[in-house]
């Protein structure tokens, strides 16, 4: 009998990402994230999440003032945000969630999102609060500079590491792997056209820098949700008696033992949170870079409509999709890739019930929702690059990120996973430590902001 040839190169790397991302994700990071979040909640006592209102009014820019400092409105940078958050999270990490974790691991993505909430508006006040002019007179903002300037210089390490690591963690990797996927399924298009039909699209409108960017989101955001909600509200309709129990189990089987894999309830929240934040990034710092470069001299506003994405990413959206795939009687385990390739789960699932045209939907739905993604997270991984070395040199990092999306739409789903999952994870951790450290200066700031308003 022949000894079985060595692991080539590449499944190599695969198990090391694997082995990678285990040691990142456990439950110091989940304390973190969850437990966190839950002290920003009690620590702002709810006002942030009484005043929704007040968010909705900002979001539709009865404040807004052209002569304030930043680059772009609250909607195009919360726009901009849910662009790179609504996205392959809500169609393939779902369904990775439930295919690992069971029905409860939405549970814990719902936990996460709603503490999640209070996360997003500290650390985009934050992102306003401490803000840089760069080398080109524009004002920056984002962790690597609430890091810096709030923290002080002698927490520059931490700010330089979180850069770094968001130059691996904003790549759109999975959104490129999901859609070649995707694409292949529903139209039988090879990876390598895909690959290439992402490079030439991705080019186009990153290339043209931020505007063009928040120009881009601010058209397919809004159209690509509604095509989404609205096909999940029909399918939902059409098993509405089911909804009732669905929403039961998600709840009961988060404290079970019943998950697909693992089971322990240990399992099932790393896989609900760390799901979450891959959807919404709360706590993660990506979104603070959006929000950062809002025009408003009033951080806490731009806090109030940050606060706006998990609501509407994890809590309406996720919730959709959850509800769909679990309510189609797909079977998780005999759907070809379904813990693997999320996509092609909740593809199945829309096909179940409503056909072909179901397939139909979620293809053109992946491909909005995995470009304006994409769009997103250059921009990110552009101003992690223009912190590290200065504006003029960062647009290299354009290039870098524009093959990395051509060889992420060949590889395999589980590395791109286990290469974004290590990467948020390590983001995360200075990131949550200064907004952690930083909060009663927001706070203070709160107070100030509703006083004057309520004045």
């Amino acid at each position: 009998m022949k000894d079985a040839p060595p692991p080539s190169l590449m499944q190599q790397f695969e198990n090391a990402t694997t082995i990678a991302v285990d040691y990142a994700w456990g439950i110091p990071l989940v304390a973190l994230l969850i437990g966190g979040g839950l002290v920003l909640t009690v620590m702002s006592r709810g006002i942030p999440l009484m005043r929704f209102w007040h968010a909705i009014a900002i979001l539709r820019g009865k404040y807004d003032d052209p002569d304030d400092p930043g680059e772009i409105s609250h909607l195009a940078a919360l726009s901009t945000a849910l662009a790179a958050t609504i996205g392959m999270g809500n169609i393939g990490g779902v369904a990775i969630a439930i295919s690992k974790g069971g029905p409860g691991a939405i549970f814990w993505m719902w936990v996460a999102a709603v503490v999640g909430m209070s996360t997003k508006f500290f650390s985009c006040t934050l992102a306003c609060m401490y803000r840089k002019i760069d080398a080109d007179g524009i004002a920056q903002g984002g962790p690597m500079y609430y890091i810096e300037l709030g923290l002080g210089r002698a927490a520059k390490p931490l700010a330089v590491f979180f850069a770094v690591c968001g130059l691996v963690g904003c790549l759109g990797l999975f959104q490129a792997n999901q859609l070649s996927a995707i694409l292949l399924e529903s139209s039988q298009v090879p990876n390598w056209v895909s690959a290439i039909g992402i490079v030439v699209c991705v080019s186009i409108v990153i290339l043209g820098g931020l505007k063009r960017i928040a120009l881009w989101s601010e058209k397919l955001v809004p159209a690509m949700c509604v095509l989404y909600v609205l096909a999940s509200l029909v399918i939902l309709l059409m098993n509405a008696p089911e909804i009732p129990h669905l929403l039961l189990s998600i709840v009961t089987k988060a404290f079970g033992w019943s998950a697909v894999e693992g089971g322990a309830i240990g399992s099932v929240i790393i896989i609900g949170v760390q799901r979450a934040a891959f959807s919404n990034e709360a706590g993660i710092g990506t979104a603070p870079m959006a929000h950062g470069a809002a025009k408003t001299d009033e951080p806490v506003r731009e806090g109030l409509v940050a606060m706006l994405g998990p609501m509407i990413d994890t809590l309406i959206v996720c919730t959709m999709t959850a509800l769909v795939i679990l309510s189609s009687g797909v079977n998780l385990q005999n759907v070809d890739g379904g813990s693997k390739e999320g996509v092609i789960l909740t593809a199945h699932a829309f096909g179940t019930v409503l056909g072909p045209s179901g397939r139909w939907i979620i293809a053109t739905t992946t491909v909005l929702f995995a470009v304006s993604t994409m769009f997103g997270y250059a921009y990110y991984g552009r101003k992690c690059c223009a912190y590290l070395v200065g504006p003029q040199r960062s647009k290299w990092y354009n290039y870098f990120y524009i093959v990395a999306l051509g060889l992420a739409a060949i590889w395999s789903a589980d590395m791109v996973v286990n290469i974004l999952d290590t990467a948020f994870a390590m983001m995360a951790i200075p990131n949550m430590i200064a907004v952690l450290l930083l909060s009663p200066r927001v706070m203070a700031a709160v107070k100030d902001y509703f006083a004057r308003l309520d004045a």
